[in-house]
Protein backbone atom coordinates (compact mmCIF):
# COMPACT_ATOMS: atom_id res chain seq x y z
CA UNK A 1 0.00 0.00 0.00
CA UNK A 2 1.07 3.58 -1.31
CA UNK A 3 1.24 6.12 1.61
CA UNK A 4 -0.41 9.49 0.45
CA UNK A 5 -0.33 11.36 3.21
CA UNK A 6 1.94 11.56 6.60
CA UNK A 7 3.34 13.24 9.17
CA UNK A 8 7.05 14.60 7.88
CA UNK A 9 9.89 13.02 8.83
CA UNK A 10 11.70 16.27 9.26
CA UNK A 11 8.74 17.82 11.67
CA UNK A 12 8.71 16.76 15.17
CA UNK A 13 4.90 15.64 16.09
CA UNK A 14 4.51 17.92 18.71
CA UNK A 15 2.14 20.65 19.78
CA UNK A 16 2.26 23.68 18.08
CA UNK A 17 3.10 27.06 20.34
CA UNK A 18 1.86 29.42 17.60
CA UNK A 19 -1.29 31.51 17.47
CA UNK A 20 -4.43 30.17 15.86
CA UNK A 21 -3.60 31.65 12.29
CA UNK A 22 -0.62 31.76 12.11
CA UNK A 23 1.42 31.05 9.15
CA UNK A 24 4.43 30.10 10.69
CA UNK A 25 3.20 26.50 11.33
CA UNK A 26 2.34 25.94 7.81
CA UNK A 27 5.68 27.51 6.37
CA UNK A 28 7.48 24.60 8.60
CA UNK A 29 5.36 22.13 7.12
CA UNK A 30 6.65 22.53 3.78
CA UNK A 31 9.92 23.13 4.28
CA UNK A 32 9.80 19.95 6.64
CA UNK A 33 8.60 18.24 3.39
CA UNK A 34 10.78 19.61 0.93
CA UNK A 35 13.57 18.28 3.05
CA UNK A 36 12.08 14.61 3.06
CA UNK A 37 11.80 14.54 -0.47
CA UNK A 38 15.17 16.11 -1.08
CA UNK A 39 16.32 13.10 1.25
CA UNK A 40 18.25 15.97 3.15
CA UNK A 41 17.26 15.21 7.02
CA UNK A 42 20.54 14.23 8.32
CA UNK A 43 22.15 16.94 6.12
CA UNK A 44 20.09 20.20 7.23
CA UNK A 45 20.50 22.75 9.44
CA UNK A 46 18.58 25.74 10.16
CA UNK A 47 19.44 29.33 11.67
CA UNK A 48 16.41 30.43 13.63
CA UNK A 49 16.79 34.03 15.33
CA UNK A 50 14.82 36.36 18.07
CA UNK A 51 11.16 36.44 17.49
CA UNK A 52 8.81 34.08 16.56
CA UNK A 53 11.30 32.22 14.69
CA UNK A 54 13.16 31.65 17.74
CA UNK A 55 10.49 28.21 18.25
CA UNK A 56 11.64 27.06 14.97
CA UNK A 57 14.03 24.81 16.75
CA UNK A 58 10.93 22.87 18.78
CA UNK A 59 9.50 21.50 15.62
CA UNK A 60 12.12 20.87 13.13
CA UNK A 61 13.88 17.40 13.88
CA UNK A 62 17.49 18.30 12.11
CA UNK A 63 20.36 20.61 13.45
CA UNK A 64 19.62 24.02 14.46
CA UNK A 65 21.78 27.29 15.27
CA UNK A 66 19.85 30.42 17.10
CA UNK A 67 21.74 33.32 16.35
CA UNK A 68 21.64 37.07 17.80
CA UNK A 69 18.81 39.29 16.20
CA UNK A 70 19.32 40.37 12.88
CA UNK A 71 22.49 38.25 12.75
CA UNK A 72 20.94 35.23 11.12
CA UNK A 73 22.41 35.67 7.80
CA UNK A 74 26.39 35.87 9.23
CA UNK A 75 25.78 32.54 10.79
CA UNK A 76 24.28 30.91 7.95
CA UNK A 77 27.25 32.00 6.56
CA UNK A 78 29.54 30.31 8.68
CA UNK A 79 27.80 27.14 9.23
CA UNK A 80 28.06 27.05 4.92
CA UNK A 81 31.05 27.62 4.60
CA UNK A 82 32.17 24.82 7.09
CA UNK A 83 29.93 22.33 5.56
CA UNK A 84 29.14 23.52 2.10
CA UNK A 85 27.69 19.66 1.21
CA UNK A 86 24.60 20.50 3.93
CA UNK A 87 21.02 22.23 3.23
CA UNK A 88 21.83 25.35 5.40
CA UNK A 89 18.45 27.51 5.99
CA UNK A 90 18.48 30.79 7.00
CA UNK A 91 15.03 31.48 8.83
CA UNK A 92 13.53 35.03 9.12
CA UNK A 93 10.59 37.35 9.95
CA UNK A 94 10.57 40.66 8.87
CA UNK A 95 11.70 42.69 12.28
CA UNK A 96 15.15 40.30 11.60
CA UNK A 97 15.59 40.63 8.21
CA UNK A 98 14.36 44.00 7.45
CA UNK A 99 15.29 46.14 10.37
CA UNK A 100 17.75 45.31 12.29
CA UNK A 101 19.18 42.69 10.03
CA UNK A 102 19.20 44.74 7.16
CA UNK A 103 22.57 44.70 6.42
CA UNK A 104 23.52 41.44 7.06
CA UNK A 105 20.72 40.26 4.62
CA UNK A 106 22.09 42.64 2.21
CA UNK A 107 25.71 41.93 2.13
CA UNK A 108 25.21 37.84 2.31
CA UNK A 109 23.40 38.54 -0.77
CA UNK A 110 25.78 40.57 -2.66
CA UNK A 111 28.25 38.14 -2.00
CA UNK A 112 26.46 35.66 -3.11
CA UNK A 113 26.61 33.19 -0.29
CA UNK A 114 25.43 29.72 -1.02
CA UNK A 115 22.33 29.53 1.91
CA UNK A 116 18.47 29.71 1.57
CA UNK A 117 16.55 32.20 3.42
CA UNK A 118 12.73 31.42 4.27
CA UNK A 119 11.78 35.16 4.76
CA UNK A 120 8.47 35.27 6.82
CA UNK A 121 6.81 38.51 6.03
CA UNK A 122 3.65 38.94 7.75
CA UNK A 123 3.98 42.92 7.64
CA UNK A 124 4.60 43.61 11.83
CA UNK A 125 6.58 42.98 14.77
CA UNK A 126 4.66 39.54 15.80
CA UNK A 127 6.73 38.10 19.50
CA UNK A 128 7.00 41.81 20.79
CA UNK A 129 3.86 42.90 20.46
CA UNK A 130 2.62 44.02 17.02
CA UNK A 131 4.65 47.49 16.27
CA UNK A 132 5.13 48.89 13.21
CA UNK A 133 7.76 46.63 11.02
CA UNK A 134 9.86 47.70 7.65
CA UNK A 135 7.35 45.70 5.29
CA UNK A 136 4.13 47.01 7.40
CA UNK A 137 1.84 48.22 4.35
CA UNK A 138 0.86 51.81 4.41
CA UNK A 139 -2.36 52.66 6.65
CA UNK A 140 -1.90 49.49 8.45
CA UNK A 141 -2.42 50.20 12.25
CA UNK A 142 0.40 49.25 14.80
CA UNK A 143 0.86 49.63 18.29
CA UNK A 144 3.15 52.21 17.09
CA UNK A 145 1.63 53.56 14.18
CA UNK A 146 -1.97 53.73 16.21
CA UNK A 147 -3.63 55.73 13.36
CA UNK A 148 -1.96 53.47 10.55
CA UNK A 149 1.81 54.08 8.53
CA UNK A 150 1.89 57.42 7.57
CA UNK A 151 4.81 58.31 5.45
CA UNK A 152 4.85 62.24 5.57
CA UNK A 153 4.95 61.87 9.61
CA UNK A 154 8.48 61.56 10.71
CA UNK A 155 10.05 58.11 11.33
CA UNK A 156 7.34 55.88 9.60
CA UNK A 157 8.74 56.15 5.56
CA UNK A 158 7.46 53.37 3.28
CA UNK A 159 7.33 49.87 3.61
CA UNK A 160 10.36 48.02 1.67
CA UNK A 161 9.90 45.54 -0.75
CA UNK A 162 12.83 42.86 -0.10
CA UNK A 163 13.12 40.78 -3.12
CA UNK A 164 12.66 43.32 -5.30
CA UNK A 165 15.85 45.27 -3.36
CA UNK A 166 17.87 42.17 -3.46
CA UNK A 167 17.11 41.17 -7.23
CA UNK A 168 19.79 44.35 -8.28
CA UNK A 169 22.36 42.63 -6.37
CA UNK A 170 24.56 40.71 -8.50
CA UNK A 171 25.24 37.57 -5.95
CA UNK A 172 21.09 36.73 -6.10
CA UNK A 173 20.43 33.72 -8.22
CA UNK A 174 17.03 33.13 -6.94
CA UNK A 175 14.47 35.43 -5.57
CA UNK A 176 10.70 34.86 -5.08
CA UNK A 177 7.47 35.13 -3.07
CA UNK A 178 4.88 33.29 -2.12
CA UNK A 179 1.42 33.07 -0.11
CA UNK A 180 0.35 30.80 2.47
CA UNK A 181 -3.13 32.08 2.55
CA UNK A 182 -5.01 29.88 0.89
CA UNK A 183 -4.42 26.30 -0.82
CA UNK A 184 -3.07 27.27 -4.28
CA UNK A 185 -0.73 29.74 -3.26
CA UNK A 186 0.80 26.98 -0.59
CA UNK A 187 1.39 24.78 -3.20
CA UNK A 188 2.94 27.18 -5.31
CA UNK A 189 5.11 28.63 -2.50
CA UNK A 190 6.45 24.71 -1.69
CA UNK A 191 6.94 25.02 -5.07
CA UNK A 192 9.30 28.01 -4.76
CA UNK A 193 10.98 26.26 -1.50
CA UNK A 194 11.84 22.81 -3.48
CA UNK A 195 13.34 24.81 -6.24
CA UNK A 196 15.93 27.39 -3.97
CA UNK A 197 17.00 24.30 -1.98
CA UNK A 198 17.80 22.45 -5.04
CA UNK A 199 19.84 25.43 -6.38
CA UNK A 200 21.57 26.04 -3.31
CA UNK A 201 23.07 22.16 -3.30
CA UNK A 202 23.97 22.94 -6.67
CA UNK A 203 25.75 25.38 -5.07
CA UNK A 204 24.51 28.21 -7.65
CA UNK A 205 24.34 30.92 -5.46
CA UNK A 206 22.02 33.06 -3.25
CA UNK A 207 18.35 32.32 -2.74
CA UNK A 208 15.56 33.10 -1.01
CA UNK A 209 11.69 32.82 -0.61
CA UNK A 210 9.75 35.43 0.62
CA UNK A 211 6.43 34.41 2.23
CA UNK A 212 3.40 36.43 2.63
CA UNK A 213 1.71 35.31 6.27
CA UNK A 214 -1.11 36.27 8.39
CA UNK A 215 -0.39 37.57 11.91
CA UNK A 216 -4.08 37.73 12.81
CA UNK A 217 -2.78 38.54 16.69
CA UNK A 218 -1.19 41.30 16.02
CA UNK A 219 -3.54 42.03 13.31
CA UNK A 220 -6.54 41.95 15.42
CA UNK A 221 -8.58 39.78 13.79
CA UNK A 222 -10.24 36.19 13.37
CA UNK A 223 -7.88 33.49 11.39
CA UNK A 224 -9.94 33.70 7.95
CA UNK A 225 -10.39 37.35 7.64
CA UNK A 226 -6.53 37.29 8.25
CA UNK A 227 -6.58 36.21 5.44
CA UNK A 228 -8.50 37.18 3.21
CA UNK A 229 -7.11 40.82 4.20
CA UNK A 230 -3.96 39.24 3.17
CA UNK A 231 -5.13 39.20 -0.32
CA UNK A 232 -7.08 42.11 -0.50
CA UNK A 233 -4.14 44.65 0.99
CA UNK A 234 -0.94 42.53 1.25
CA UNK A 235 -0.56 40.94 -1.91
CA UNK A 236 -1.16 43.96 -4.30
CA UNK A 237 1.85 45.73 -2.66
CA UNK A 238 4.02 42.51 -2.60
CA UNK A 239 3.50 40.70 -5.90
CA UNK A 240 3.76 36.35 -6.30
CA UNK A 241 6.15 34.97 -8.08
CA UNK A 242 9.57 34.55 -8.93
CA UNK A 243 11.33 38.18 -8.77
CA UNK A 244 14.40 36.67 -10.21
CA UNK A 245 15.28 33.33 -11.71
CA UNK A 246 19.01 33.50 -12.81
CA UNK A 247 19.37 29.19 -12.35
CA UNK A 248 21.44 27.17 -14.44
CA UNK A 249 23.06 30.34 -16.24
CA UNK A 250 22.25 31.43 -19.48
CA UNK A 251 23.29 28.41 -21.68
CA UNK A 252 21.07 25.75 -19.57
CA UNK A 253 18.13 28.68 -19.91
CA UNK A 254 18.82 28.98 -24.04
CA UNK A 255 18.42 25.07 -24.33
CA UNK A 256 15.26 25.11 -22.12
CA UNK A 257 13.51 27.30 -24.79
Amino acid sequence: MELAYGHPKSLKPVQSKYCPGCGHGVIHRLIAEVIDELALQERSVITNPVGCSIWADLYFDFDSVQPAHGRTPAASTGVKRMLPDHLVICYQGDGDLAAIGTAEIIHAANRGEKFTTIFVNNAIYGMTGGQMAPTTLVGQKATTAPEGRDPAEAGMGYPIRVCELLATLGGTKYLARGAVNNAANVRKTKQYIKKAFEAQMRGEGFTMVEVLSPCPTNWQMQPVEAEEWLEKNMIPFYPLGEIKNELGGAETKEAAK
